[in-house]
């Protein structure tokens, strides 16, 4: 089942279920509101959900209509908590080994989560609207889960049915706050601005044999400016998400509608390229001396998508320019 939130004039958007293909759209506000809603009454919506989106994919639905993902919003567009995890320890090590980032081995231990902005998220093709080039504006592709309610204290053997609908991320970063706001030891505010996630939210099973062991099992494709920047695999996920999400559990209940993301998807294969800059530049400074790679400047696009074995787009794209904030359109 592919879920996604259709732009009302409202904060919140109308509820929508979108096909398999990603070509059709339903409404479902009837059944549920808003996503959110549907997230914490999941047992009583879940077939009703089910079922008109498996009418959806059969083409026997009354008022589907051409789903268009520039009209999308975050499938939550805001939800209670927005959590977000380092999980790939190839990524740690490289911007540790590259730079002074205020960690040493941290990344292997146990997962890094920090808790990000969650009122107020970016549609998938919407602009990103940052206020200075200044700041080193970067994009971090990555996958998350949203999940219903977890107790505190929830072992990692017992997270799975917890684990609702996935996504894809881009983690809007400014690099030139992260490591003096790291440093602080009080976490990331002006490095992290509002986060951007895909079309539409699947559930596992839409992923098929992908979905293993809490793990994203497929390539993350990213682009810049319509050129290929890195495929790195979910697989190499050193920290699952059950255990991202033992670790947020621990001394606290999540709320249903919590997001949880991967961090930036990391390789260790230089082949595989890389999901953000600064990743990149990291790689260069070792293996060249000097980082060469640039920062985005206003007007550039990112592109993030993640495809099936039949090269079918699951999530449908992030595709978003980086703009001046209050500038003209």
């Amino acid at each position: 089942m592919k879920l996604a939130t259709i732009k009302n004039s409202t904060r919140d958007g109308r509820l929508a279920v979108v096909s398999r293909d990603l070509a059709q759209a339903l409404y479902a506000d009837d059944i549920a509101p808003t996503l959110l809603d549907a997230i914490e009454r999941w047992p009583s919506v879940e077939a009703a959900l089910k079922a008109r989106s498996d009418a959806l994919n059969a083409g026997s639905a009354a008022g589907a209509f051409a789903f268009d993902p520039s009209h999308a919003m975050a499938p939550l567009p805001r939800c209670y908590q927005w959590l977000d995890g380092s999980t790939f320890a190839n990524h740690g090590a490289l911007m540790e080994s590259a730079f002074d980032m205020g960690i040493t081995n941290e990344y292997v231990k146990y997962p890094l989560v920090y808790q990000g902005a969650s009122d107020d998220f970016i549609g998938p093709r919407d602009d990103v609207e940052l206020t200075s080039e200044a700041d080193n504006m970067d994009f971090e592709g990555e996958v998350a889960v949203v999940v219903d309610e977890i107790p505190m204290g929830t072992p990692k053997e017992k997270i799975a049915p917890h684990i609702k609908l996935l996504m894809l991320v881009n983690d809007v970063s400014l690099r030139a706050h992260a490591a003096r706001e790291m440093k602080t030891g009080f976490g990331w505010v002006q490095a992290k601005p509002t986060t951007s996630f895909s079309p539409v939210a699947v559930t596992p099973d839409e992923l098929g044999a992908a979905w293993v062991d809490g793990r994203v099992h497929l390539p993350l494709q990213v682009q810049r400016n319509g050129e290929w920047f890195g495929h790195p695999n979910g697989s190499e996920m050193t920290f699952n998400f059950f255990r991202l999400i033992e670790h947020a559990a621990y001394s606290r209940r999540l709320r249903a509608g919590t997001i949880l993301g991967s961090g930036t998807v990391s390789n260790a294969s230089r082949s595989a390229g890389s999901a953000c800059i600064a990743e990149r530049r990291a790689i260069e400074t070792l293996d060249q001396g000097a980082a060469k790679t640039a920062f985005l400047r206003f007007g550039e696009r990112v592109r993030i998508d993640m495809f099936d074995a039949a090269n079918r787009s699951i999530f449908g794209a992030i595709d978003q320019r980086y703009v001046k904030y209050g500038a003209p359109t």
